[in-house]
């Protein structure tokens, strides 16, 4: 580096620097999803009162999860997220979110598909009041000593 004057030597540097944190910024988004992709554009391919099991397994897999009450419900799930942009400091931001409720008959036809999209989501609302014990209205300590009393007495010759 002896041929470099020191001005150069500190711009050549800096440019160094950028040139390697610019090229590792990443111009498509990473997105993390889970569940069967597609899930809006495959359960249009199911037709009601017409596919089968067969049928939903061959488009769909199999599902994510079945009814408690019987097996003749099946749900599927997708769910996509990505980075945020920079304002909201990288925190995951939810893409799709999609769910589809796939009902059959005693001989396997699909009777009912519900399908459900991050419009459909319920944002609960939770209260911010705390329910007041009546019943132990002391601390642990005054209750584990109270009851060590009563042990103690119980215990005791009469």
């Amino acid at each position: 580096m002896f041929f470099i004057k020191a001005k150069h030597f500190y711009f050549l540097f800096i440019l160094l620097l950028l040139s390697i944190f610019l090229t590792n910024c990443q111009r498509n988004k990473v997105i993390n999803s889970h569940g069967i992709m597609f899930l809006e554009n495959r359960q249009e391919l199911l037709v009601i009162n017409k596919s089968n099991k067969n049928d939903v397994i061959a488009r769909l897999g199999q599902p994510h999860s079945k009814s408690i009450k019987g097996e003749d419900t099946w749900i599927y799930i997708e769910r996509t997220k990505t980075k945020g942009k920079m304002y909201t400091l990288g925190k995951n931001v939810l893409v799709n979110n999609n769910v589809l409720v796939v009902s059959f008959d005693e001989y396997g036809i699909m009777k009912e598909k519900i399908f459900y999209d991050k419009k459909n989501m319920n944002d609960y609302k939770f209260t911010k009041t705390e329910t007041v014990n009546e019943i132990r209205k002391g601390s642990f300590v005054k209750s584990f000593l109270q009851s060590l009393r009563q042990k103690m007495r119980a215990n005791s010759p009469k």
